[in-house]
């Protein structure tokens, strides 16, 4: 499953285009995801236990558990973050002939978790251009209640002040996106393994977790074979190239032994 392609649409890559998401429903069989949603939980467990209670944690805490590159330390989760059907579609979305992996995270928003707040994923990286593209799967079945992600439509080329998630880009991008009246999209369901992908620059946000269940995603950021690195603007971009780049130099291409082509 995980090395065979999924064909996209022409269509659909164009409203990727204009839109900067979409929505791609059964990229994996429920059966086929269960082996390696096993092994995201068991990891999410064992990070959950280390975290402090809720109430003492800021907004980003509260939003989500968030564990990242897991491909490095578990062979079934580096089998499935590496999959050349993943791959392929974020070659095909970004409209490049290879894609190489940013890294992977889990988020895992816990019942009675807090939204998160409006942000631009690539404020975050050192990256030169904005082909990059992140899938967000689901791994068990959720509502709208859960805190599904939710996009401002037609946003990927938008210019803000930069932002790292937190009370002002809510409040900053929130207003922003009423003002220019952006359609705001968010599915109401989505099954354990289908996806969206969105590009870096798109904007979005999710509401709390209002169920009694964990909402539990695997996410996984691609980029543009081709990518270099940027001098970082701001010290989370310095944090990122010294660890998903493993501190290539501005001006250098972004491949290095993190970053493998995949598809």
């Amino acid at each position: 499953m995980l090395q065979t392609n999924y064909p996209l649409q022409a269509h659909q890559i164009a409203d990727f285009q204009r839109n900067g998401h979409i929505y791609l429903s059964g990229l994996m069989p429920k059966e086929a995801l269960s082996t390696y949603r096993d092994a995201i939980v068991e990891w999410a467990d064992d990070f959950r236990k280390k975290q402090k209670p809720m109430e003492e944690r800021d907004t980003y805490g509260k939003a989500f558990l968030q564990m990242m590159n897991l491909w490095e330390e578990d062979a079934k989760i580096k089998e499935f973050v590496l999959a050349k059907r993943f791959g392929q579609i974020a070659a095909d979305l970004l409209g490049v002939k290879q894609v190489r992996l940013y890294h992977d995270q889990a988020l895992f928003k816990e019942a009675g978790g807090g939204h998160t707040p409006w942000h631009q994923d690539q404020y975050y990286w050192p990256l030169s251009n904005p082909k990059t593209v992140t899938m967000w799967m689901p791994l068990v079945d959720i509502t709208e209640e859960m805190g599904m992600l939710t996009f401002a439509s037609g946003t990927q080329g938008v210019k803000l002040p930069p932002m790292p998630i937190s009370d002002e880009s809510e409040a900053t991008i929130a207003s922003f996106v009423h003002d220019q009246d952006f359609p705001i999209v968010a599915q109401k369901t989505m099954a354990a393994g289908d996806a969206t992908f969105h590009m870096g620059w798109t904007l979005h946000a999710a509401p709390g977790n209002h169920s009694e269940t964990m909402r539990e995603v695997m996410t996984i950021i691609f980029m543009d074979a081709d990518i270099e690195v940027c001098e970082p603007q701001n010290e989370n971009q310095e944090a990122d190239r010294k660890r998903w780049l493993a501190s290539k130099p501005a001006g250098s291409r972004a491949d290095s032994w993190l970053n493998p082509i995949i598809n």
